[in-house]
């Protein structure tokens, strides 16, 4: 109890410190989200990165918290995610090489003796997902962050309950690090998450968060850890829903995210960090009723069916310009035009 209160407030502190400092090297190296209003430093995810395997390194250093159940294969395989994502913020990546990494490394952590060979994939598969989305959300200031802490907590209760003392530990810290970059990040941010510490946030917590599901019932599990991520996914859900009704490509970048429909809609930025992340916290806190057995199972359903009403009353929020004459013309009506003009 005391090492986890002194980890974790060990963890806050450096992070604050560490965000501050690593916002110099980020402006003089150019690297930067040149997609904003004005350039955001992105190397704030590489202090989160940091304290959070420094701080649980020490702890199994002096004996305190032992990295156990698989804790050390998790946290090797978190940081090589996000050793993935600074590369994609210092130069462009891909996006199939960043979900083809993670990819390689969520099979590392998931434990098929338990799952099986194809309940695995689907698991592993599922973390994909969720670390994809963590990245998503950080198109706003604070949003990751906000959601990351709320979600970290969820998960850390969890952990506790299954009486995985080192993973509750290893939560913890991340929450901690999570809250001292924010002191940077809340509107307006000084520095950004970026791909490297949104991906090794929302990878560690759906491989934590995977543990503390194994061994129960398949379905039952399924439901906890969609509700637990449930913000993510309906960011997911919107954006390519969104882009395939207006017949863009899937994988351009655009402002049709869940921050910036609710700025369209009026919303400051920092009330739509605060709203949204009120959003993931519902859907945390109904997870772990559920996992404690003091709420239905039935109850997740009820945050599936919040996360598809918000989809779909989002979807009707304009957020794409006029499509150009020349772009709505098919392939085959531009060749015509072609051929007619010589």
């Amino acid at each position: 109890m005391l090492y986890g209160i002194a980890a974790a407030t060990t963890a806050l502190l450096l992070s604050a410190v560490l965000t501050a400092l690593m916002r110099v090297p980020a402006l003089r190296l150019g690297v930067l989200d040149r997609r904003r209003q004005r350039p955001l430093p992105l190397l704030g995810g590489v202090a989160v990165v940091l304290v959070t395997c420094l701080v649980t390194a020490a702890g199994e250093w002096t004996g305190f918290a032992p990295l156990l159940d698989g804790i050390g294969t998790l946290l090797a395989a978190g940081a090589a995610v996000a050793v993935l994502g600074l590369v994609a913020d210092v130069r462009r990546v891909k996006a199939r090489f960043l979900v083809g990494g993670t990819a390689v490394a969520a099979v590392c952590v998931v434990p098929y003796a338990e799952t099986g060979v194809p309940g695995g994939l689907l698991a592993a598969g599922w973390i994909v997902f969720v670390a994809v989305g963590f990245r998503a959300l950080d198109h706003a200031d604070a949003l990751a962050g906000t959601v990351g802490v709320v979600t970290a907590f969820g998960v850390g209760v969890l952990a506790a309950a299954e009486v995985m003392d080192g993973l509750a530990a290893l939560l913890s810290v991340l929450a901690a690090a999570l809250t001292g970059f924010l002191m940077h990040n809340w509107p307006p941010a000084r520095v950004g998450l970026g791909s490297c510490g949104s991906l090794f946030t929302g990878f560690v917590l759906a491989a934590a968060a995977l543990s503390t599901r194994t061994g129960h019932e398949p379905a039952a599990g399924a439901g906890v850890l969609f509700a637990l991520t449930a913000l993510a996914a309906a960011d997911v859900v919107l954006v390519l829903l969104s882009r395939r009704l207006a017949g863009r490509p899937l994988l351009r970048r655009g402002p049709d995210h869940l921050a910036h429909r609710l700025r369209r809609l009026g919303l400051t930025s920092q009330g739509a960090a605060v709203l949204l992340g009120v959003g993931a916290f519902c859907g945390v806190l109904v997870a772990v009723l559920a996992q404690l057995g003091w709420l239905a199972q039935s109850g997740v359903y009820w945050v599936g069916a919040g996360a598809l009403v918000v989809v779909i009353a989002l979807l009707r929020v304009r957020v794409y310009g006029p499509r150009s004459p020349r772009r709505m013309e098919s392939p085959q009506v531009r060749a015509q035009l072609r051929v007619r003009n010589g």
